[in-house]
């Protein structure tokens, strides 16, 4: 993969335009360890592949290949391998932005769906390919985030059948955010990118984490927990910061 970082936006581009940027063990555990720990002047992530594919999921060859006759343990360490990606990419501070260029199938689909913002070109079909290859449409959190993202009876459909949805369906389905002609992708992706990473980086990142974390609770704990996130936010420099740009008709300059 490759790395730029400019204007405060990490741009992460999967670089195997041979492979329509197929996954490799060595990629998993790359990507994973970068979303872990990104670049301290990084404010914001555009993730995006190279050549005509965004991903299409993991290399039939350097994964699949490998993994047949392997036993349960060694299956399951690879399973957790891929999900500690998505752990990472969803526990990462900064907002990520997947300009979807070309196809992303299997474990592609997945990178699309844990980034937080999803921009297509037209040629930015997703499948979620896992049931057609005899796997349960359960793989690195896809029956966790993809019914909160579209709801329940369309993740139902997309993981179960696996078949591809074009642009306009994953916008109508809400799983992209917007479609937008190819020679404008990486503009558009950027934009967004640099208005996040312009934006007050605690509060973006608290935001994101309410999201994470709120899944799966009462709206009572879920009222609690956002009181305290809140206050948190109040007590932070930025407020204060937010609040004299105000009086002085300026712009805030976040810490």
């Amino acid at each position: 993969m490759k790395v730029v970082v400019a204007d405060a936006v990490a741009e992460v581009t999967l670089d195997r335009p041979d492979r329509l940027n197929a996954l490799t063990f060595e990629i998993y555990r790359d990507l994973a360890a970068w979303f872990r720990a990104p670049p301290p002047e990084a404010r914001a992530v555009v993730l995006t592949g190279a050549g005509r594919g965004f991903c299409s999921g993991g290399d039939v060859e350097d994964i699949i290949g490998r993994l047949m006759g392997a036993d349960a343990p060694a299956l399951t360490a690879f399973t957790r391998m891929t999900v500690d990606l998505v752990r990472a990419m969803r526990n990462c501070p900064l907002p990520v932005v997947a300009a979807i260029n070309g196809v992303a199938a299997g474990a592609g689909a997945i990178l699309a769906m844990a980034s937080d913002i999803r921009i297509a070109a037209p040629e930015g079909k997703i499948a979620f390919l896992f049931n057609k290859v005899g796997l349960s449409g359960a793989d690195m959190g896809a029956c966790h985030l993809l019914p909160r993202i579209v709801g329940l009876g369309r993740a139902t459909e997309i993981l179960m059948l696996g078949d591809a949805l074009s642009p306009d369906d994953a916008v109508r389905f809400g799983l992209y955010n917007r479609v937008v002609p190819a020679d404008r992708l990486m503009e558009e992706a950027r934009a967004v990118a640099r208005r996040l990473a312009s934006g007050p980086r605690f509060a973006t990142a608290m935001t994101k984490e309410m999201l994470n974390r709120e899944l799966d609770v009462s709206l009572d704990t879920a009222l609690e927990m956002e009181a305290q996130a809140q206050t948190l936010c109040m007590l932070h420099p930025d407020f204060a910061e937010a609040h004299q740009a105000w009086k002085e008709k300026r712009s805030p300059r976040w810490g």
